[in-house]
This record gives structure tokens, C-alpha cells and sequence, in this order.
């Protein structure tokens, strides 16, 4: 096994190829409650980050104040990509929802796209004591596995469709692009030799492997991807009906394919962009459009592109960071601001009004609260100006651009913030590759970290929503507040209480 990647290898957003654990937790060492994690606690294990678990040590303690719901779920190998998928039940206390995961073996056993059923507790309804007791060697009860998908190759990233979020589409290290069907797909055992399951559809159009830059349209059902080709291609999936009606010898066009779909059907793309200088790292939709989209890669560029006018870029900003770009996202609800977030550990936002064809544009801050490289960046569905970044320093800062330059009302800030941001989720403890807000239920986020260099192997699952009392308007809060703290003086008059006010 080779211990170092090849000069062209991809940067690994989970845990390198040469370094992974040969084994995975395996369930027994999970239902325990512990298992390689508590072995590696011992003097007889590798030497731990005392560092990072006294801050995790700090940081749970602070759970029954920080938090209005946490479920934290273990996982017996890591997961590269995480998405919440449609509700499936809506009860008085709990919203039961799909979520898909990845995981990311060490070819002992097979890869694979897990479809499971979370049961999301709906706000201010979780008990103190459920918040803080959780256990996070072992699996939450919240989480249940309901399908398995065996994919072909590791499932690097993970995008459902808006217009049907029972379909998805995957990146894995090939050029194409998967498209699955999830509730039609055969549920399989993931066990050594088993064939992979094969998709519904194959989108070829790539040079080179396509690996994390993927995005589906809100608009219409088109798909965008970005690869190691320095390519950006575009694809609709409603071409698919048509291509059914073509020679099947013409839908295997990419010698490079490692898959084949169920029905050998494959969609050639709408167009390819060309304007990288290096692998494009992800690409984002403009929301109410399908042919205007925007793209990053590691030539530390951001490009923005409208298909209706060519395949050359529109606005090219040179130097976007200093460094590669891994993330973009571009705002719902006002379509001017675009985020980005590079390895040189910020994260920018961008006024596209502001950038002009010859490629100059500043941002409109730039946001210093990481200690490495940025993985992920995610407008809120929810508020306009609310966003979370994810990063190699194991946190998911949430920040607010409405509070840049506003000060505390003693005039100064005493904690040394990074200005805009309002809260900071420390509860895994490595680099957290992926998160997604849940659009049914806007300040619940699901995150995953690749927990398996420091504790045994596998990786962490977390969903988990902030007390509304650091979102909610100041003086809402206060006016709460002032009445629970009425109630409870109104309840220490009675007879026979104790309250201490």
C-alpha cells in the first residue's frame, strides 16, 4: 500500500488513501459504548490530543445552555458527504426525514451511499437531561440505517435534486457523474465481493476525474460538476428521455467509465466551461437560474458563467484568496452574494455587482474564524444574512454579515471575535468534511467529521440546533426572559416554595 499520494493526487477532504485505519469500527465495538475509542484512552494506545479533549470536555459541559437539540450518532466508517433528504412523517414532537451519508472504507469492504431515517425533535421539546447525556461512542437512537446503496468507488460528495429529493446524484473518483433513484434502488448487504449497484444514470462529459464539485439547479433539474479536467460541465437530466430513444451503442462514450447504469443509459452534457487553470474544487447554481452558475478551483479563482451567452467566462476574479478555493455558495435569498472558502483559512463574500470582466473584485469581508483550511460554506435557508463555514480545525462557525462592525454595548469586544461571528459548534473533534441546514427546519444542521486519526477509526455524525434565544431579536428575548423571571418571583410568594431569585 502505497503511504504517500502521487504527485497529481487529489487533496483528500477526509482522510488520505495511505493513512486510513485497515479496519472501521466494527458495531460490536460501537454498541458497547466505546470500544477502540476506550482502548485508545489507556497508556497502551497512541498518544491523544489532551489539547482538543479538554476544549471537548469544555464544550459539553456547555450543551444543555448552547443547545436546543443535539444528537450526536457514531459511525462505523467515515463519511465524506452528508444531505437531508425529503420528510417523510410530520408528528407533534418529532419530524421523521431521510438523510444520506457516505461512507469511506478501506476496500476491505465495499463503499457505499446509506439512505436513513432521522427523527428530528422539533424545537423546545427536547428534555435538559436528553441534550447533555448523550454518548458519543456509541449510535443515536435518532438515527436509523433504512437502505444501502453499494457504490462504485468512494462517495466523495452527495447532492439531492430540489424538484425530487428522492433522486441524487454522486462524485466519486471517475469522470462521470451517478444519478440514483434511492427509493427504487435494491437495499444490499455490504459485504466483500458483492457487485455494486448500478446507477439509474451516468452523466459523461468529463476528461478526467470529477471528484467534489457537484450542484443541482433549484430552478430546473440540471446538474453542474467541475473536475480535474479544469472543466465546469452542465447536464440536464431531462435529456434522459430522449437518449432512451438513441442507439444504445452511443451512450457508453467514456472509456474511462468504472460504472455502467441499470439500463446503459448515459446523458451527454449541455456544455462544457472552460476558463481553470487548475481542478475546479465546487461549483454553485445561481438559485432562480439554470444557466448561470459560478465555480472555484485550486488556481485560487472564482468564475462566474451564464450559458446563454457562451461557454467562456463572464466575470473571472484571478485572486480570489490566497490560496486553493474548496467551497462556493451563493445566496437564495439575495442573489448578489456569493461565498467562497479557501485553504488559506477564510472565508470571503463576494457582491457580484462589484466584479467587472477584467477581473478585479474585492469582497465584501472577509470572515477570520478558522485555524485551517475551509471545507465547506452554506447560506441559511432560513435568514439572508446567516451563513456556516466548516473547516480542518474541527469547528462549524455560524456567522451573521448584519453583525459585522456592530459592538457590544460596552463599545468594545472583550473575547477578541472574529466580527459577524455568533456561534461556533466544537463538538467533533476532527476535521468536519460536510454539513447542510435542513431547509424543513432552518437552524437544524446535520455535520460529519472524520474522527478516525485520533480515536480508533470511523467517523461522527451530529444534528443539532442552537437555543433559539442567541438567533431570536434582542428584545423578544429579553421580554421572554423578564417573564419567566416574573413567573418565577410570582411562584416564590406561594406557601411551601423555594425559589431563589
Amino acid at each position: 500500500m502505497e503511504t504517500t499520494p502521487p504527485p497529481n493526487e487529489p487533496k483528500r477532504r477526509g482522510r488520505p488513501k495511505g493513512s486510513r485505519s485497515t479496519k472501521g469500527k466494527t458495531d460490536k465495538d460501537i454498541a458497547s459504548g466505546g470500544g477502540v475509542r476506550s482502548e485508545m484512552r489507556g497508556s497502551g494506545g497512541p498518544k491523544r490530543n489532551t489539547a482538543a479533549d479538554e476544549s471537548y470536555a469544555h464544550w459539553k459541559q456547555l450543551v444543555p445552555v448552547l443547545y436546543d437539540w443535539l444528537a450526536s450518532h457514531n459511525l462505523v466508517w467515515p463519511s465524506l458527504s452528508c444531505r437531508w433528504g425529503p420528510v417523510l412523517e410530520n408528528g407533534i414532537y418529532k419530524t421523521k426525514q431521510r438523510l444520506y451519508l457516505s461512507e469511506q472504507t478501506d476496500h476491505t469492504q465495499p463503499n457505499t451511499l446509506i439512505i436513513a431515517n432521522a427523527e428530528v425533535v422539533k424545537p423546545r421539546v427536547a428534555a435538559e437531561n436528553h441534550i447533555a447525556n448523550f454518548n458519543e461512542d456509541a449510535r443515536s437512537p435518532y438515527v436509523k440505517k433504512y437502505k444501502t446503496i453499494l457504490h462504485p468507488g468512494e462517495v466523495n460528495r452527495i447532492r439531492e435534486l430540489p424538484q425530487n429529493k428522492s433522486i441524487v446524484a454522486t462524485h466519486t473518483d471517475c469522470p462521470e457523474v451517478l444519478i440514483w433513484d434511492v427509493e427504487a434502488q435494491p437495499n444490499r448487504h455490504a459485504v466483500v465481493g458483492a457487485a455494486d449497484s448500478r446507477p439509474d444514470l451516468v452523466l459523461s462529459g468529463h476528461q478526467d476525474n470529477a471528484e467534489y464539485a457537484l450542484a443541482m439547479c433549484p430552478a430546473e433539474p440540471f446538474v453542474l460538476s467541475g473536475g480535474k479536467d479544469k472543466s465546469v460541465v452542465l447536464w440536464s437530466i431531462q435529456d434522459h428521455v430522449s437518449t432512451l430513444a438513441t442507439d444504445a451503442t452511443q451512450t457508453a462514450e467514456s472509456a474511462g467509465s468504472i460504472v455502467k447504469p441499470a439500463d446503459n443509459s448515459t446523458v451527454g452534457p449541455r456544455g462544457v466551461f472552460q476558463g481553470h487553470n487548475d481542478t475546479v474544487e465546487d461549483v454553485q447554481f445561481c438559485p432562480s437560474s439554470s444557466q448561470q452558475f459560478c465555480s472555484v478551483g485550486d488556481d485560487s479563482c472564482l468564475i462566474l458563467w451564464d450559458a446563454r451567452i457562451g461557454s467562456n467566462p463572464v466575470v473571472k476574479v484571478e485572486k480570489a484568496h490566497n490560496a486553493d478555493l474548496h467551497c462556493v455558495d451563493w445566496n437564495s435569498h439575495d442573489e448578489n452574494f456569493i461565498l467562497t472558502g479557501s485553504a488559506d483559512h477564510s472565508v470571503h463574500m463576494f457582491d457580484r455587482r462589484n466584479l467587472t470582466s477584467n477581473g478585479i473584485g474585492l469582497p465584501v469581508h472577509k470572515f477570520q474564524g478558522h485555524s485551517a483550511a475551509v471545507l465547506c460554506v452554506q447560506w441559511s435557508p432560513d435568514k439572508s444574512s446567516v451563513f456556516g463555514s466548516s473547516a480542518e480545525d474541527g469547528l462549524l462557525n455560524i456567522w451573521d454579515y448584519e453583525k459585522v462592525g456592530q459592538k457590544e454595548e460596552t463599545g468594545s469586544n472583550t473575547h477578541n471575535t472574529p466580527e459577524g461571528l455568533f456561534f461556533q459548534h466544537a463538538g467533533h473533534r476532527d476535521k468536519v468534511v460536510d454539513f447542510h441546514w435542513d431547509a424543513y427546519d432552518p437552524w437544524t444542521i446535520m455535520s460529519v467529521s472524520d474522527d478516525g486519526e485520533f480515536c480508533g477509526g470511523g467517523g461522527t455524525l451530529q444534528m443539532w440546533r442552537m437555543t433559539d434565544l442567541l438567533y431570536r431579536p434582542k428584545d423578544e428575548v429579553l421580554a421572554e426572559l423578564q417573564k419567566f423571571k416574573d413567573h418565577v418571583v410570582e411562584c416564590s410568594k406561594t406557601p411551601g416554595t423555594n425559589a431563589i431569585v
